[in-house]
């Protein structure tokens, strides 16, 4: 096999995956080097949401094209995707977090996204295991789920059907306009993109990502029990939170009639162990929220590391300083819904075509001149 291509992707879960299927539907020669499977790592951990979020135009102009391309993307094939257009609601507990719904309905509104704000009453009638005095919500019609193993393989499957190369290694270096393995081989290329997540900073310590670890439970098959994606509104602090360990209230409606419960937040660790008192604090504060759900028998637990940066917004473009290095890493909870994107808006750039949406926000040289404009 020839150890030269137009561009090398280090890492195949869904952002390296989804920029080998743009790259290689550009007519370009791609490698990708993946030291698991394709779709391991955080892409397994995750739980597959895709999800519009508004907490700044950055990220609600990402993550709303992301959805449109992943929305035509399933429509080939949705049951290989194990997809469900479950929409989420936004649960709101009192009438302050009822106006914050409110807002986000404005919001997503103003940018033509399909929403409808519910009293108690219809929350309560949509998702009767809820408990009982909370305020309301908000429906977001077109939010949804897939598996994402299932899914990379599909990207990854695409782009070999086009020509595109896996090898199964460790990458050792990253270096200019090369990648060297494990075994010391050298592979070339014009252009390197690293989408390796939260391992991005083992091969280029420099980039301004953190990892996020977080628990994720599934239960035995309760088909009913909840028919929607919910989320407490409260669980945008907990995503953005900088430090400090965190519980959300995030339940997910499998296509098995299983539920997805997270989520947690923990810094400053890279251990993957299931810890009992994480997996303890998520359950109680979900069970706040749906009683019912202490009721439920708890198949299994598992771990990921989200890639987090400063500013909550990802590395997509070429790094600032070295030469023939791309980025596609920092998604933190993100990465399965805007992995489209990303890899449209970084194949773009690669190409010398013009971004399909606005890109100045995710290139990664914004911590440079940020650091700059601060000293």
């Amino acid at each position: 096999m020839s150890n030269s291509a137009d561009v090398l992707v280090v890492g195949a879960g869904i952002v390296g995956a989804a920029c080998a299927d743009a790259l290689s539907a550009r007519g370009l020669q791609v490698l990708v080097i993946e030291q698991d499977t394709v779709g391991s790592g955080a892409t397994a951990a995750g739980m597959g949401h895709l999800v519009v979020m508004d907490d700044n135009p950055a990220e609600l102009a990402l993550t709303a094209y992301s959805l449109s391309l992943w929305r035509d993307f399933v429509a080939e094939q949705p049951a290989r995707h194990e997809y469900s257009r479950c929409g989420t609601i936004w649960v709101a507990s009192d009438d302050e977090e009822l106006a914050a719904a409110r807002a986000k309905a404005a919001t997503m509104s103003d940018y033509g996204l399909a929403c409808a704000m519910l009293d108690s009453s219809l929350l309560y009638e949509m998702e009767p295991q809820l408990r009982p005095g909370l305020a309301g919500g908000l429906l977001v019609h077109d939010d949804g789920l897939v598996y994402p193993p299932k899914s990379a393989r599909i990207l990854m499957d695409r782009a070999h059907s086009r020509g595109a190369r896996l090898i199964v290694s460790n990458v050792r270096q990253i270096g200019d306009g090369c990648v060297v393995l494990g075994d010391g081989t050298r592979l070339s290329a014009d252009a390197v993109v690293l989408a390796a997540g939260s391992r991005s900073t083992a091969l280029v310590p420099e980039l301004p990502v953190q990892p996020k670890k977080g628990h994720v439970m599934i239960t035995d098959r309760y088909p009913g029990f909840v028919r929607h994606q919910l989320v407490e509104l409260g669980y945008i602090k907990s995503a953005h939170a900088a430090s400090g360990d965190s519980v959300a209230f995030n339940l997910q409606p499998r296509p098995t009639g299983q539920v997805l419960i997270g989520s947690s937040r923990q810094f400053d660790t890279t251990d993957l162990t299931a810890e009992p008192q994480m997996m303890a604090r998520m359950l109680s504060h979900a069970c706040s929220f749906t009683p019912g759900l202490a009721d439920l028998n708890i198949l299994r637990c598992w771990t990921g590391l989200r890639a987090a940066t400063p500013d909550g917004l990802p590395l997509i473009g070429p790094h600032s300083a070295r030469r023939g290095l791309w980025l596609a890493t920092g998604h933190e909870g993100l990465g399965i819904t805007t992995s489209l994107a990303t890899a449209e808006l970084l194949a773009a750039q690669i190409a010398g075509e013009a971004a399909p949406i606005a890109h100045e926000a995710y290139l990664p040289g914004r911590f440079t001149t940020k650091e700059r404009a601060r000293a």
